[in-house]
């Protein structure tokens, strides 16, 4: 008797802990999160002259104030870039880093990622697919990343038989429980099936080894039409 409720008294703690873990995991990693960047932030202040800094007339250190200096110089460099004089200036630095080598292949990189990303008329990373990967009948979530290049499309037809026939589409495959790595693959249409879920529901799956439901809609497997 004194051992079952023993038993009992140790699943009960056990269920506490792991309840109060579960409470505060996702707080401490959040408020880790927004430290980083907030501290990260402040460094910018560190750039100004030591008598312009707000810690040498304040007296104290204010932390945060670098996110509002990041946020003005965001929105200054984005009306200057608005205008035609600012269009020309950004051309003629692109210019500049388009000139040396290696550095212009990374800067080049980073520029046409970032607007595709962040540009309103993206169509990256909206549609969330069910693709064969690593081999066919193994289904993995990916995410459609665009059309495949002209010059690629040839390649993979290199015949124009009816197996070879169709468009391929470019996927990107996240690694889990990292999303921020992963494979950039080039799959059939018709090997490829939509998903009715969001971009978010289909990221908090990967992310969360499958545990975390999509809880709107159910996973269509039909193949497009």
């Amino acid at each position: 008797m004194a051992s079952s409720s023993g038993s009992r008294i140790g699943k009960a703690i056990k269920t506490y802990l792991i309840t109060g873990v579960l409470v505060w995991l996702p707080i401490m990693v959040t408020l880790w999160v927004i430290g980083y960047i907030v501290s990260a932030a402040d460094q910018l202040v560190t750039f100004l002259p030591q008598h312009w800094q707000p810690q040498s007339w304040l007296g104290v250190k204010i932390p945060g104030l670098g996110v509002f200096a990041a946020v003005i110089v965001l929105l200054v460099t984005g009306v200057l870039a608005a205008n035609v004089l600012g269009r020309k200036f950004i051309s003629a630095w692109d210019a500049l880093w388009g000139r040396i080598p290696v550095v212009k292949s990374i800067y080049s990189g980073v520029k046409k990622v970032s607007e595709s990303l962040l540009s309103d008329s993206r169509q990256s990373f909206k549609t969330p697919v069910l693709v064969p990967f690593p081999q066919p009948n193994i289904w993995t979530v990916a995410f459609v990343s665009g059309k495949t290049p002209a010059v690629i499309q040839q390649s993979l037809h290199p015949s124009n038989t009816a197996e070879n026939d169709g468009e391929y589409i470019a996927v990107y495959v996240p690694t889990t429980p990292n999303p921020t790595g992963g494979y950039y693959i080039m799959v059939h249409k018709n090997d490829i099936r939509p998903l009715n879920m969001s971009v978010d529901e289909a990221l908090k799956y990967v992310i969360s080894l499958g545990m975390v439901q999509p809880e709107s809609t159910p996973i269509k497997l039909a193949k497009p039409e």
